[in-house]
């Protein structure tokens, strides 16, 4: 029994077995659910995140994103930055750094837009 609350993001894609695919590479576990595999369950260890079909999205113009906190943004820079994604356009991935409001962190621009940022407090 979960004895701590939680947030779970929930984000759009255009289709949910791409975007199960798409995050599979860096290690997450998918599993599909509803009407036609509309819907998706997204696990990495204790990380978590859901994404529902959204046809008409454009990923350019997404405004749509989560927050990661991880022990060890390094370690998990890593294992997004073997699958060789660009550091522009959509998808992309963005350098890892220290930022100024305390964090090491980097960011994932997925195939739909959505931008997940990553990081560990400093």
């Amino acid at each position: 029994m979960q004895k701590f609350d939680l947030a779970i993001p929930t984000l759009p894609s255009r289709s949910v077995t791409d975007t199960v695919a798409f995050y599979q590479q860096f290690g997450f576990d998918g599993k599909l659910r509803g009407v036609g595999n509309s819907y998706a369950i997204l696990t990495r260890g204790t990380l978590e995140f859901h994404f529902f079909t959204h046809r008409d999205l454009r990923p350019a113009e997404s405004c749509a994103g989560c927050y990661f906190r991880v022990v060890d943004a390094d370690s998990a820079y890593e294992v997004f930055r073997a699958a060789g994604l660009p550091e522009k356009g959509i998808p992309r991935l963005d350098p890892i750094e220290d930022k100024p409001w305390g964090m090491r962190e980097f960011a994932l621009v997925d195939r739909d837009g959505n931008l997940i940022r990553i990081g560990q407090v400093l």
